[in-house]
């Protein structure tokens, strides 16, 4: 789904200044953004590289993939492109996205979103206590970490 359409009738400039105003503040470069992607399959890929021990790189480049180049992650043929920089087979990648293996292990993370009152993401949870929704200015995690001392 195109983001014009999802977010339609709003200016999404001020959205997108602030976005790559804190990626700058921390190295990530945010592209222009026009898909709204279906992430579930790129989060059972991300499940199968967890168990390969690929997260980490399969992450790095899907992140890079949708933020950066403003690729669709609900794509099969981009989460196998990834899957294969990410040091995975693509094939087997993509049949372990098409089985349904993961399924309730992405069931039980939302049953958790929903029990610690995930509202957006990213969601930052420090000490099982405080936690700090959106894409935040640094500033705002060194009064809060200020103010928890």
């Amino acid at each position: 789904m195109l983001l014009s359409e999802r977010f339609r009738g709003y200016d999404l400039s001020s959205f997108y200044e602030q976005l790559r105003a804190r990626g700058k503040e921390v190295g990530v470069v945010f592209g222009n953004l026009t898909v709204l992607s279906n992430s579930r399959l790129a989060l059972m890929a991300s499940e199968f590289a967890r168990d390969l021990d690929r997260y980490d790189s399969f992450h790095q480049i899907i992140f890079h993939a949708y933020f950066t180049e403003g690729l669709d992650i609900g794509n099969l043929n981009v989460i196998a492109d990834v899957a294969k920089k990410s040091g995975l087979d693509e094939k087997e990648t993509i049949s372990a996205v098409h089985d349904g293996r993961y399924a309730s292990r992405l069931n039980e993370a939302r049953k958790e979103g929903q029990l610690i009152g995930l509202t957006g993401v990213p969601l930052f949870v420090i000490g099982k206590k405080y936690q700090m929704v959106g894409a935040q200015p640094i500033e705002t995690f060194r009064n809060l970490l200020d103010k928890i001392k």
